[in-house]
């Protein structure tokens, strides 16, 4: 169940699994291949990809008992499995698992933490694509001990609290703001200190928080074909669905799982294993293995969304007032 702050509650019944890894191709089948075999049933779950790196949150009971798994043998089974999954021998970062009793969590704030202390920022030349990126910016604010922070990308929910939440993550406080909305782009502008007080004090530090801006944004919002799926829901429904994602040549860029009254809500966020936009055929096959499932798909089957070019790369509170909606609000 999740309460009006967004903040997931769960019986004592659920134990709670954090992973953190190198993302590839058919790490969430095997992921949920682990669970199957070892009969945990996953409740709710959500998994965040991003600059090769790959974070999940996942709730499970027993298949046996319908309860939390307390037997600490199976319970360090688990874990030494789903490190093996994780781990990636040609990759120096090594995975992490831990499986916990579950805590009140907001699974989104959760994720962002997760993938922040992943390094999911950090971006080596060989690993640039050369995609079109948010537009980030810190500026000195001139007789004031403030940075500024602007930021340009395309509007979507969630999006004011995914950088809000970095910006907090990396101890920074927020003293001033204002967001600027219309059909398509969003902007933002923080006036940022850090927690002891100065702003940022050299290049490197304000490159930092650019990239940091730059992944929190790009988190949440993976290029790729959205898929809704609707069913009955039944012991081994995650594993069996994202085996067909797998053989049929996707990739799982993100994804959310619930359970409730019977009944599963998948959304996947999928690309070919290139990560180049999916066949409309490849849809057409799955839709017939999966049978009865409701599927839908959301977006265009041949392009990717991208983020917009900007050519200015500073916003500012000046230009910002010329945009048709506005919101300002002060923090501290």
């Amino acid at each position: 169940m999740v309460n009006s702050t967004g903040k997931i509650l769960l019986s004592k019944d659920h134990n709670l699994i954090e992973l953190t890894g190198t993302d590839r191709p058919g790490l969430l089948s095997e992921v949920c291949a682990v669970l199957t075999d070892l009969r945990c049933n996953v409740v709710n779950a959500e998994i965040w990809a991003h600059n090769a790196r790959a974070a999940a949150v996942i709730h499970i009971t027993d298949q046996s008992t319908g309860a939390a798994i307390e037997d600490p043998r199976k319970l360090s089974l688990i874990k030494k499995l789903l490190y093996n999954v994780l781990k990636d021998h040609g990759d120096f970062r090594t995975p992490i698992v831990s499986i916990s009793a579950p805590v009140e969590i907001h699974t989104g704030r959760r994720l962002h933490q997760m993938m922040f202390a992943a390094r999911d920022f950090e971006r080596p030349d060989s690993e640039i694509d050369g995609s079109v990126r948010p537009d980030v910016t810190v500026l000195d604010c001139p007789g004031r001990d403030y940075t500024v922070v602007t930021a340009t990308s395309i509007d979507r929910p969630k999006l004011l609290f995914d950088t809000v939440c970095t910006l907090t993550d990396m101890q920074y406080l927020v003293f001033h703001g204002a967001v600027v909305t219309d059909s398509k782009k969003a902007y933002q502008e923080y006036y940022i200190r850090h927690v002891d007080g100065f702003p940022t004090s050299s290049e490197a530090e304000r490159q930092r928080v650019i990239e940091c801006i730059q992944a929190a944004i790009e988190r949440r919002a993976s290029e790729g074909l959205q898929l809704e799926l609707f069913t009955d829901d039944h012991f081994g429904l995650l594993s069996y669905i994202t085996r067909i994602l797998r053989e049929n040549g996707l990739w799982a860029k993100s994804a959310e799982i619930s359970t409730r009254n019977g009944k599963a809500k998948h959304n996947y966020i999928v690309t070919d294993v290139s990560g180049n936009p999916v066949d409309p055929k490849t849809i057409f096959l799955i839709h017939q293995q999966m049978g009865q499932t409701v599927l839908q798909v959301k977006g265009n089957l041949s392009v990717p969304p991208k983020f917009p070019q900007e050519t200015s790369r500073s916003f500012l509170f000046r230009g910002l007032f010329r945009c048709p909606s506005f919101q300002n609000f002060g923090l501290s």
